[in-house]
């Protein structure tokens, strides 16, 4: 990448900051990106900036896409892409990823110059190990960070401080100071600036306290189902949330939701990383029980809640397998969707709950969703399998000598010291060329060494393992093929005897004897 004294060298700079720290803003970026353009004999001629942008994810980084839309369609023309350090690049969850925009670019002749980072170009060896190491330690900020937070929000939240998201019909969000001293009620949209602040729910205005109660006096005394009451409530021109009209569903998140009496539920659902939404078994919830002031009384609240299980107990299995064939035959097809907007039918909640899943209780009527979720019962028998496999496991351990015991549904401990974790990997195959096996390794913690269990094409047997130390899982997410690059193959093994005789015990005092004995 030599020029003339005189030519300089054409580059466009990359910029992007979440939230995290002053020093990373956009400024002291691009002024330090300024400076080594200097230095370096380069003129920077396009700027893309991703500001308060998280870069976990290519997801609404539209200054990454845009900077790769132009290098890969020639709509620029650089000879490299300036960016403060790997960090800044992105975060990304799989550092593969971030190396495979980075190919992309490479293979249109524009390399990407971390400029803070002491990666050299006199040692492109060194180069190739550094950066990968960079890019775990980049995502594994991020992952580390999203654990801390995580953990503060769930002391927070048993505190019964408030942690994000709507407050709901009926109630207002009150900010208070370090010392528990009201501030300000927030509206909507409005934020706390101060770190050390807190926020609590407190009931809202007198007339919608009094919808609130209204509501739950017409299920209960008027024996008004939901989607009569939402009726009831838009014929009086009575508006709900940010006045928008009442539906059957927000009734019923009235109806069930514990913040009304008072209590402060947490991690119902988890969003970690820009990742899927998970909804959480309710032995996961946080809940910090009288955390304010409540909107109706307890009493009320209880009778409500069981008048919601009794009347779910009222559908037979064979009413609500009726009632999905009539829903069919009305409608051509049916989904969770569906049902959930039929006002008088029971919920998917209700159904999947008698059947053990949506999917089970359309199999009973004969229906065949269009979306192929066969994958629901693969995953099923693979859980049961599991079991089965860690036992044998455990069998195998015990053979060689090996004390075990286990602490969770997923590790094996070798004479108490060693902690193997094991891990199933499905079979997904779209046609003969195209097998592959996704392993997370996100839940993964304090293991030793990482067994994965790869079944065959079948998803009935096993195909082989991989042993992984942990110090070499640096991955979140691993995508395993027939065939795999050394660096993962070197781990595959057709059985686990190789495991068995590492981990046996020996006496250490026999062994010395044997090394001392003439040969």
């Amino acid at each position: 990448m030599k020029k003339s004294q005189h030519e300089h060298i054409c580059v466009a700079q990359y910029l992007r900051m979440s939230t995290e720290h002053q020093r990373y803003s956009i400024e002291n970026q691009e002024e330090y990106l300024k400076s080594y353009a200097s230095q370096h004999n380069m003129l920077i001629k396009h700027t893309y900036n991703d500001a308060g942008k998280s870069g976990v994810t290519l997801s609404g980084r539209d200054g990454l896409k845009q900077l790769l839309t132009d290098v890969l369609s020639g709509g620029i023309n650089i000879e490299a892409v300036l960016v403060y350090d790997v960090s800044r690049f992105g975060r990304f969850q799989d550092p593969d990823e971030a190396a495979h925009y980075s190919f992309l670019l490479k293979q249109h002749k524009v390399r990407v110059i971390y400029c803070a980072e002491p990666i050299s170009d006199e040692y492109p060896g060194i180069a190739m190990l550094a950066l990968p190491v960079l890019r775990f330690g980049a995502a594994n900020y991020s992952k580390n960070l999203s654990d801390k937070v995580f953990l503060g929000q769930i002391n927070l939240a048993k505190k019964g401080f408030r942690q994000g998201g709507l407050c709901g019909y009926g109630l207002r969000r009150l900010l208070i100071d370090e010392n528990n001293k009201p501030k300000e009620i927030l509206r909507f949209g409005q934020r706390k600036s101060i770190q050390s602040d807190r926020v609590i729910l407190i009931p809202g205005p007198n007339d919608e306290v009094d919808v609130v109660n209204k509501i739950f006096d017409m299920f209960i005394f008027g024996n008004m189902p939901e989607f009569l009451i939402a009726q009831k409530l838009n014929e009086s021109n009575i508006f709900g949330e940010n006045k928008l009209k009442w539906t059957r569903s927000k009734v019923n998140q009235i109806l069930t939701n514990e913040k009304y009496i008072g209590n402060n539920v947490y991690n119902k659902n988890s969003f970690k990383l820009k990742s899927k939404h998970i909804k959480n078994d309710e032995s996961d919830w946080v809940r910090c029980e009288n955390a304010y002031q409540p909107v109706i009384k307890k009493r009320k609240f209880l009778l409500a809640q069981k008048i919601i299980k009794v009347r779910g107990e009222h559908y037979s299995n064979e009413n609500i397998l009726a009632y999905l064939k009539d829903t069919l035959s009305k409608v051509g097809s049916i989904n969770k969707k569906i049902i959930d907007q039929d006002d008088i039918g029971p919920s998917s909640y209700l159904i999947a709950s008698r059947f053990g899943g949506l999917i089970s209780a359309y199999k009973l009527i004969g229906y065949k969703p269009l979306i192929d979720y066969s994958y629901v019962d693969i995953n099923q028998k693979l859980r049961k399998n599991k079991v089965i496999f860690l036992e044998r496991i455990k069998a195998s351990f015990n053979y060689f000598s090996c004390g075990t015991s286990s602490e969770t549904r997923k590790d094996i401990i070798i004479n108490g010291e060693v902690v193997v974790n094991a891990l199933i990997a499905k079979c997904s195959v779209k046609n003969p060329s195209n097998v592959k096996w996704n392993i997370n390794f996100n839940n993964i913690k304090g293991a030793d060494i990482l067994l994965v269990i790869r079944m065959d094409s079948t998803n009935k047997d096993i195909d082989d393992y991989y042993i992984f130390p942990s110090i070499e899982a640096f991955h979140n997410k691993l995508t395993l093929k027939q065939k795999n690059i050394l660096s993962h193959d070197v781990y595959r093994f057709d059985d686990l005897s190789l495991l068995y005789l590492l981990l046996k015990p020996v006496n250490v005092r026999e062994v010395r004897c044997n090394e001392l004995q003439p040969h």
